[in-house]
């Protein structure tokens, strides 16, 4: 498309002779997705539309219990400690950004007052400042009042070094500013075209000042806060048990009107996915459980009971495998997996090449993820206009044993390879769940006729997804050769997911694990091109500059995609969740009620 079209097809939009329906589906046959075109209207100066409320009920309260499943139990309720998705769900229900994405990507006012824009004023011509009007009368869980101080301080708090948030990276490199008691300013160091990451979404929540001041940096895991919140949500803080159980009730001050449905809210911890999914799907004994990593076979037979369905919604959500770039058997200093080493076999660019050949993504879709699966050979893989066409994929041990006899690896009298007294040796970690124990067999059985050696390990989810940093086990931390998970991508655009993979945000001892980047990769080049497209305000080019992003991560296989997953939810028949691809599963808590 010439930008002279484009420009031309925002105009009319803006004055009113094309409608914003007509000017998306424009966009959506230049194939762009919806989430993108918005983006490209609201830089363009067009106000950002919000969806219409699905939200039914006309009072607060009276809907009785909300039971939630949540068989990776959370274990914090800091949401800028939270290196896993349960810890930002248990976080969330209490927290809450200025705005969320909803189930069409577009931005969902939650304690802003409204959406930024260039016509009211929120957004600068130049990209390099947003100004957020905050909602009138919010009250903390505590009765205090919510003010800008409080978006100050948040932001304070998480760009600190020592304090060691998981959210660093969405505030180190602004500044915030206290306009007025219900209005702040977000300032950008360069033309910064996504805008929406600092105050929304999973890394947007908002902590209170009051309680959290004496807590900055050093000292910020010795807050009593961390395990008893006191939000804004739409339910108040009632009993945490780590690991287990969260119980909230209902806020009497919402600042939503009619909201929420439900008296009170209760999230379980633990067991396992397939016992989740029955416990809505067949037995009814919960509302809705969360991520159904479950064999499509099991949801399919479990759904013919009658009490609750499967939910489905796209969005940009992998199953990967990642390949430590440390040494995870050598300790310096106190710290396994340290920048001071290098993978031994990993080194090799051949090793690497070849265990990318030995992934069947074909079998992991047919025997393991069906309806919730897709193959892809991309980490990236939405919006639609960021993903490359430039990656391929194969499975073929023939192809990967001759890579390895060409690089020297040869087999040894057991079978195994080794070159230069090293052996081809790994471990290959994940959580326990069966999709990925399974996913780990098909995985080692192609490793073993290669002439790999494999030792599986599997990990209990709260353990491994934890951010607990005492626990030696977990994903940050990488003890292991290989490993296998999902990154949620909770928002419809790339930054954030493609930023964790700068070296800046290696996950070290020095910053407590927070770090993004667990794999450990370092590549200028790689920083140098999320650098760029951060600030790059031409839309085209920005998306080829993910697509290089992603391009790189293939080459040099950093990582090892299996699965372009659907987000999966089991749900009651009577419920309503409000789900977005573009979200966390409670990151429109607010909105969900039951319908007889």
């Amino acid at each position: 498309m010439l930008d002279s079209e484009l420009r031309t097809m925002i105009d009319e939009v803006k004055d009113g002779r094309m409608d914003r329906r007509a000017f998306m589906t424009r966009m959506i046959g230049f194939g762009l997705t919806a989430p993108m075109a918005t983006q490209i209207l609201a830089i363009g100066g067009v106000a950002m539309a919000q969806s219409p409320s699905p939200y039914k009920p006309t009072k607060r309260g009276g809907g009785g219990p909300l039971k939630l499943l949540w068989w990776q139990a959370p274990t914090l309720l800091n949401p800028h400690f939270a290196t896993g998705t349960k810890d930002q769900d248990g976080s969330r229900i209490f927290y809450e950004p200025l705005a969320s994405w909803d189930v069409d990507g577009n931005l969902n006012a939650i304690l802003a007052a409204e959406i930024p824009s260039i016509q009211n004023g929120g957004l600068s011509a130049d990209a390099k400042s947003v100004t957020w009007k905050l909602k009138p009368g919010v009250k903390w869980h505590d009765g205090k009042p919510f003010t800008s101080d409080d978006l100050v301080f948040t932001w304070d708090y998480a760009r600190d070094p020592a304090t060691a948030a998981v959210s660093i990276a969405v505030y180190r490199d602004i500044t915030v500013e206290k306009v007025d008691d219900l209005t702040v300013r977000i300032l950008f160091d360069k033309p910064t075209p996504f805008w929406a990451t600092p105050f929304v979404g999973a890394y947007g929540c908002i902590i209170p000042k009051h309680l959290f001041a004496d807590y900055k940096g050093a000292k910020s895991r010795e807050a009593s806060n961390n395990l008893a919140p006191v939000g804004t949500g739409a339910y108040k803080f009632v009993e945490f048990k780590p690991g287990d159980l969260i119980r909230g009730e209902i806020n009497p001050d919402y600042h939503m009107p009619n909201r929420p449905y439900f008296d009170t809210v209760e999230l379980k911890g633990g067991g396992d996915a397939v016992s989740a999914a029955r416990a809505i799907i067949q037995t009814g004994e919960y509302d809705y459980a969360w991520n159904m990593q479950v064999e499509d076979e099991v949801l399919l037979r479990l759904e013919k009971g009658g009490k609750g369905k499967t939910i489905y919604a796209l969005g940009g959500d992998i199953e990967f495998i990642a390949l430590n770039c440390t040494d995870p058997n050598t300790e310096i200093d106190g710290e396994r997996s340290s920048m001071k080493t290098k993978h031994p076999l990993f080194s090799d660019k051949a090793v690497r090449n070849a265990l990318a050949l030995l992934v069947d993504r074909e079998a992991v879709k047919k025997f393991i993820y069906g309806r919730a699966g897709r193959v892809t050979a991309n980490y990236l893989n939405g919006p639609e206009e960021f993903v490359s066409k430039n990656t391929s994929w194969e499975f073929s041990v023939e192809k990967a044993a001759k890579l390895l006899d060409e690089a020297g690896w040869k087999p040894g009298t057991d079978g195994i390879r080794e070159k230069d007294g090293k052996k081809l040796k790994l471990v290959y970690q994940t959580s326990i769940n069966g999709p990925r124990q399974k996913t780990q067999a098909i995985v080692k059985q192609a490793f073993q006729k290669a002439g790999i050696d494999v030792e599986l390990k599997s990990v209990v989810a709260s353990v491994f997804f934890s951010s607990d940093v005492a626990n030696p086990d977990t994903y940050a931390k990488f003890y292991a050769d290989i490993e296998m998970f999902q990154i949620p991508m909770t928002q419809p655009d790339p930054a954030q997911h493609m930023r964790r993979y700068h070296s800046r945000f290696v996950a070290t001892k020095e910053n407590k694990w927070q770090g993004t980047n667990f794999p450990r990769f370092v590549n200028a080049e790689y920083d140098a091109t999320v650098d760029a497209a951060d600030n790059e305000t031409d839309a085209v080019k920005r998306a080829a500059l993910y697509i290089k992003c992603n391009d790189m991560l293939w080459q040099e296989t950093v990582v090892i995609p299996v699965m372009h997953r659907l987000k999966v939810g089991a749900s009651a028949n009577t419920l309503r969740p409000v789900i977005s691809g573009w979200a966390n599963d409670l990151d429109n808590l607010q909105d969900w009620y039951r319908e007889a």
